[in-house]
C-alpha cells in the first residue's frame, strides 16, 4: 500500500506543480504565440499519458499484490491489447506532431513585406548587419572575413556597400515590422535565441539558416546562445532593442555603413 500511495502522490503532485508552478515562460513579445500553444498541447498530452501510466501501475500493484496461494497467470501475447496500445500511441504522437508541423510551415514562410537582418555568431559575441538605403543585404562569405572586414561582406557586390554593420553592439528593430533573420556562424555551432520572441534557430558553419518574426512590444530583450559553443558560452550575450518608428530612425541615422567603415580604415593603413 505504501508503494501505491507514493505513486498516486507522484501523479497528483506533478499535476499540481505544473498548474501552480511560479516558473513559467517570460511574457511573449512577438507573433509566435503559436509556439506557446503547441508546447501547451504537448504538455497536456504527455501529462495525461504520464498520469494514466502511473495510476495504472499503482492499480496493478494494488490489484495484483501478493496473497498466499495466488499464482500468476502467464499470457504470452494479447493481440487486442497490442492493437489498442499501438493505436493509442499513434494517435498521441500524431496529436503532438500535427500542431508542430503547422507552426513550422508558418515559421519558415516569410511574409513578402518582411525586412531583413543578418545575425553573425562567433566565439563569443553577436554581430549584426542591416540593409542600407537600397533595402537589400549584400552578399557575404566567411572566407572574406579579415580583421578589417569582420563579417566578410564582399566588396564586389554593390548592394553590400551601404549595409549597416554592428559589430558587438545592440540590434535595433522596428515595432510590428516583420523581419527575416539570416543566421551565419563564423566558427562553431551557435543558436540565436531571444526568450521573449520564442523563435530560435541553429547557426551552422558553412550555411545560412533563417526564421522570421514580428516584434509586438517595445523594450530591450537579451540575446542568448542556445547551443554549447565553448568555454565562453555563458557569456555570449547581446541585446535586441525594439523601437517605435521615431526612435528607430534616430538610431539608424547614427550607424555606419560598410563603405564608411572601410573608408575610415584607409588612413590607418
Amino acid at each position: 500500500m505504501v508503494v501505491v500511495l507514493v505513486l498516486v502522490l507522484i501523479a497528483l503532485g506533478s499535476v499540481a506543480f505544473h498548474l501552480l508552478s511560479p516558473w513559467w515562460w517570460t511574457p511573449i513579445a512577438s507573433n509566435w504565440n503559436y509556439i506557446d500553444n503547441t508546447i501547451i498541447i504537448t504538455f497536456w498530452i504527455t501529462g495525461f499519458v504520464f498520469v494514466a501510466v502511473v495510476c495504472f501501475v499503482a492499480y496493478c500493484v494494488f490489484r495484483f499484490r501478493h496473497k498466499p496461494g495466488n499464482r500468476a497467470a502467464y499470457q504470452p501475447e494479447n493481440k487486442r491489447l497490442e492493437w489498442w496500445l499501438a493505436g493509442g500511441t499513434a494517435l498521441g504522437v500524431a496529436a503532438m506532431l500535427t500542431p508542430g508541423l503547422v507552426v513550422w510551415k508558418q515559421f519558415v514562410t516569410v511574409p513578402a513585406d518582411a525586412g531583413e537582418v543578418e545575425v553573425v555568431g562567433q566565439q563569443w559575441q553577436w554581430s549584426f548587419r542591416l540593409p542600407g538605403a537600397d533595402g537589400r543585404l549584400g552578399r557575404a562569405d566567411n572566407r572574406a572575413v579579415t580583421p578589417d572586414n569582420p563579417l566578410g561582406v564582399l566588396t564586389s557586390d554593390p548592394a553590400g556597400l551601404d549595409d549597416i554593420i554592428i559589430s558587438g553592439g545592440d540590434l535595433h528593430l522596428l515595432l510590428a515590422k516583420s523581419v527575416r533573420v539570416h543566421l551565419r556562424s563564423l566558427d562553431v555551432l551557435h543558436d540565436f535565441y531571444v526568450p521573449e520572441f520564442r523563435a530560435k534557430m541553429d547557426m551552422i558553419p558553412g550555411s545560412v539558416t533563417y526564421f522570421w518574426f514580428a516584434p509586438t512590444r517595445t523594450g530591450t530583450f537579451e540575446v542568448l546562445c542556445a547551443e554549447l559553443c565553448g568555454v565562453g558560452h555563458s557569456q555570449m550575450r547581446g541585446s535586441v532593442v525594439v523601437d517605435d518608428a521615431e526612435a528607430y530612425q534616430g538610431w539608424l541615422q547614427q550607424q555606419q555603413t560598410f563603405s564608411q567603415l572601410m573608408a575610415a580604415l584607409e588612413p590607418a593603413k
